[in-house]
């Protein structure tokens, strides 16, 4: 049986990690992980046929030659050589996790440290117990710092990851209402989010905290060092919204530097930031990227050209003009918060055209689903939006009222290509599986 120092010895020898034979790497180190309908070890011999030079597996029984590596887990396997690997490189580690909010800070984070120095960042949303692992054996040599997101569904999972990645400072964006069919209760969600916390806490690390968020900067009292952002004087970094471009956000920020405060001609009050991003609750995930990228030494100039340069994709607080419509795409991921905030922006945004609201619905809420649904059509209902609502989860919600409502995105784009809008300002959100991409195209 291999452990992960014998493990690692293979895997600087190999040119990467391999866990799909749909995707084979040359060379590569394939990992059988297994599921529950399937059993990875049977696909080992097709992985070394295809040019992996070695493959780590967990039934002794399909090990033919000295090309497979037997372990008693693979998945276990997997992350022991990944925290291996990871406490080869003397770097800081950032986790960021958060119910909202925390791919586009990790997208932020790494575009302001890129601008400075070579850093790794998860890629698109690879945060879980295998993704996280993945992405730590991608740090080479050259990269001087790593930052990786931490998704969580369910109570433990956070903690896992922090004993997996190591991490020596953290941000946690937001805590809300997401994935209580995992969590049980808000309750449950603040107690895994805050893992991250406890770990920081007990290895001596340093936070960044959102200092206008009461229960963040109780959750997160007793770490070593906590650097603050937020719109209150009192953070280390300050900002606030500015007028701007609509709907796009606009800000300024000012923080300590070597040489005091420094501001730009025209702008006395700090530096500004015209960012490609919609929607103002993105604040707290711009300041946020700030306070990371002042605390490591980069330049005001820099992490504001980083933020401005920075152009969202994957349909998160995206804003886009098709010629017909004018359209806010935020439909990667949706749970109570995040649709209340993004309604409330939207219903706020100055614009001569009318407003419609396409939502999805928000899965993974358990034994509170109907009653979180139901306070969403209320809320269109009190800001006075045009909504069409897209989902078994909100049809069930809306039983026996007037509001529109289709069981599914396909359903959906049928009833809009029968009476296209044009000329509206169009909110789209929800959940990923609801799959309301499918709506975009008659919009």
């Amino acid at each position: 049986m291999a452990n992960a120092s014998r493990l690692h010895q293979f895997f600087l020898a190999s040119s990467g990690i391999c866990t799909d034979t749909r995707k084979p790497l040359p060379g590569g180190l394939f990992f059988a992980l297994s599921g529950p309908n399937f059993n990875a070890n049977t696909f080992a011999v097709q992985a070394l046929n295809d040019g992996c030079s070695y493959a780590v597996v967990h039934d002794p029984a399909v090990a033919a030659d000295d090309r497979y590596i037997v372990v008693p887990d693979t998945l276990k396997a997997l992350q022991d050589l990944a925290r291996e690997h990871r406490r080869t490189m003397d770097i800081p580690v950032i986790g960021i996790t958060g119910t909202n909010g925390k791919t586009t800070t990790k997208e932020l984070v790494h575009a302001v440290l890129a601008a400075d120095r070579p850093t790794l960042a998860t890629e698109g949303n690879l945060n879980n117990h295998i993704g996280v692992p993945l992405t730590l054996l991608k740090l080479k040599p050259e990269h001087r710092i790593a930052i990786i997101e931490m998704g969580a569904s369910k109570r433990g999972d956070i903690a896992e990851l922090c004993a997996i990645a190591e991490p020596t400072h953290g941000l946690i964006t937001n805590i809300g209402k997401a994935h209580l069919e995992g969590f049980g209760s808000v309750e449950g969600v603040i107690a895994t989010k805050t893992e991250l916390y406890a770990w920081l806490r007990e290895h001596g690390g340093s936070v960044f905290v959102n200092g206008d968020d009461p229960l963040l900067m109780e959750k997160s009292q007793g770490i070593k060092q906590r650097l603050t952002y937020g719109t209150g004087e009192a953070n280390l970094v300050q900002g606030d919204l500015i007028a701007g471009p609509v709907p796009y956000l606009n800000f300024f920020f000012r923080a300590p530097s070597p040489a005091g405060v420094r501001t730009v001609p025209g702008f006395p009050n700090g530096w500004h930031c015209e960012t490609n991003l919609v929607g103002a609750y993105n604040l707290p995930n711009a300041l946020a990227a700030v306070a990371v990228g002042k605390h490591f030494g980069i330049g005001d100039d820099l992490i504001t050209d980083a933020i401005c340069s920075y152009e969202p994709a994957n349909s998160r607080s995206q804003f886009k003009d098709t010629g017909k419509n004018q359209l806010v795409l935020d439909a990667y991921n949706a749970n109570p918060t995040s649709m209340a905030a993004a309604l409330t922006n939207f219903e706020h945004l100055k614009s001569d055209r009318p407003k419609l609201a396409i939502l999805g619905d928000m899965l993974e809420l358990g034994e509170v689903s109907q009653a979180e649904h139901k306070g969403i059509i209320a809320l269109t209902q009190q800001l006075g939006l045009d909504a069409v609502f897209v989902g078994s989860e909100f049809v069930q919600a809306a039983a026996g009222s007037d509001v529109r409502c289709h069981a599914s995105a396909a359903d959906a784009l049928k009833a809009l290509q029968a009476a296209p809008p044009t000329g509206y300002l169009i909110l789209v959100k929800g959940s990923r599986g609801v799959k309301l991409e499918e709506v975009l195209a008659v919009l």
